[in-house]
């Protein structure tokens, strides 16, 4: 009887043994919660403000896909206004770019079409809605636009995006006020982003940091102009939940396909 050479048999006996070793070993713990990427972004209906009536869409997609943005916060939105084009629709058309879920709320109707905030998401849209803010005579109507999002994990989370006034303080407080009180009745862990027309330590802001944490902190910095910023008016909030914790800021060095520059954060969302 022929015998075979020990040889043959080596690799057998050593897939058998990893086998063996990878069944007795105790398999390491997977991460707890989810993970996501957070962008606020005022995009000025498209438009670099180096190129008077130029819309540059594909330069606001461009800096969204590099982001690695899951969910996005946008404001200043157009859709078939005869600035940025009867036939185009914003958010429509990012969504294409980008490959991501839009929802769009109007704030008002503007040079033949509508103006407003929206979201674009990466993450499974369950549900959607808007609604406006109030205002002082005399001043632009404001709104959010919000989606609820089913996370990896299963669980829930809603995410809006919102242009507060910058004529006055008291205004803009007004609204601040009314956008937290709207969102009461909503249990699911919750981040509001957008620019806010408030600088740090003024009402607005303050009043929100009593309801939410702030991604970037106690030192946040500029977001406006987007080029030498020297405001901060672009936040992302997090409602005091401790399921929510932001664990990077970071405002992107965009100078052309805006007058802001955009805010990402990295916000995990845990049991």
């Amino acid at each position: 009887m022929n015998r075979i050479p020990l040889k043959v048999w080596v690799p057998f006996i050593v897939l058998a043994l990893l086998g063996l070793l990878a069944f007795q070993l105790p398999l390491e713990p997977s991460p707890k919660g989810d993970i996501i990427k957070v962008l606020s972004y005022n995009i000025h209906h498209g438009n670099p403000p180096s190129t008077s009536g130029h819309i540059a869409l594909d330069k606001i997609a461009e800096v969204i896909k590099e982001s690695g943005a899951d969910l996005v916060a946008l404001q200043e939105v157009d859709l078939h206004t005869e600035r940025s084009g009867t036939k185009l629709h914003q958010m429509r058309e990012l969504a294409e770019l980008t490959g991501m879920d839009w929802h769009f709320h109007k704030s008002i109707d503007h040079q033949g079409g509508e103006y407003g905030n929206g979201v674009l998401s990466a993450l499974p849209i369950l549900d959607k809605g808007g609604f406006s803010l109030p205002f002082q005579k005399g001043t632009e109507p404001r709104g959010v636009a919000y989606v609820k999002v089913a996370l990896n994990s299963g669980k829930k989370l809603v995410f809006s995006s919102t242009h507060l006034d910058f004529t006055n303080e008291a205004n803009t407080l007004m609204q601040a006020k009314h956008l937290n009180e709207y969102f009461l009745e909503i249990h699911e862990p919750l981040i509001v982003a957008g620019d806010f027309n408030s600088e740090p330590g003024s009402a607005p802001i303050q009043y929100f940091e009593t309801y939410f944490d702030v991604s970037c902190g106690a030192n946040c910095p500029p977001t406006f102009p987007q080029i030498g910023p020297r405001k901060t008016l672009d936040y992302i909030f997090l409602r005091k939940d401790k399921s929510l914790s932001a664990t990077s800021h970071t405002v992107i060095e965009e100078t052309y396909a805006s007058d802001h520059r955009p805010v990402l954060a990295t916000v995990k969302i845990g049991e």
